[in-house]
């Protein structure tokens, strides 16, 4: 299992979740089973676009650096997903990969969250982690409205 070396190892591991976000959600949104739905996915790819963008602008400011010790032993396996995306997946299958991929990403903003020095980076951080939580909470009513109903 591969570790976190320093802060960059940490950001570019981030950076990379939400690109995956990002081409996962736009995947969805072809899938989706109602107009709102499809929205909603694309609306997903395009914040997390913009999750991307805020830790692309971290890691280039370089003011993570101070955290370095703290954020050093993070472990990726505690903060992602193992199951793939696949083009056979069921709807109810993408929905909870998704919510699971939410769960991974917010562990990941809060556990980073409580690492950091800086006061900006934890606001940034925190805020990252309440919108994949809100996330995540739409694919929890999603999966209640149409997964359950149908079964």
């Amino acid at each position: 299992m591969k570790e976190f070396n320093n802060v960059n190892d940490i950001l570019d591991f981030a950076i990379d979740e939400e690109q995956k976000a990002m081409d996962f959600y736009r995947d969805l949104a072809k899938t989706a089973k109602s107009d709102d739905m499809r929205e909603a996915f694309e609306g997903f790819a395009q914040e997390e676009l913009g999750h991307k963008t805020k830790l692309i602008q971290v890691k280039e400011t370089g003011i993570m650096e101070g955290s370095q010790e703290k954020v050093a032993d993070l472990k990726i396996a505690d903060f992602s997903v193992n199951v793939k995306a696949t083009p056979d997946m069921t709807y109810q299958e993408a929905l909870v990969l998704a919510m699971n991929k939410e769960k991974a990403a917010f562990k990941l903003y809060t556990t980073l969250s409580e690492r950091v020095n800086d006061e900006s980076l934890k606001e940034l951080f925190l805020g990252l982690a309440l919108e994949e939580s809100k996330h995540k909470l739409r694919f929890e009513l999603e999966y209640d409205e149409f997964v359950l109903r149908e079964n």
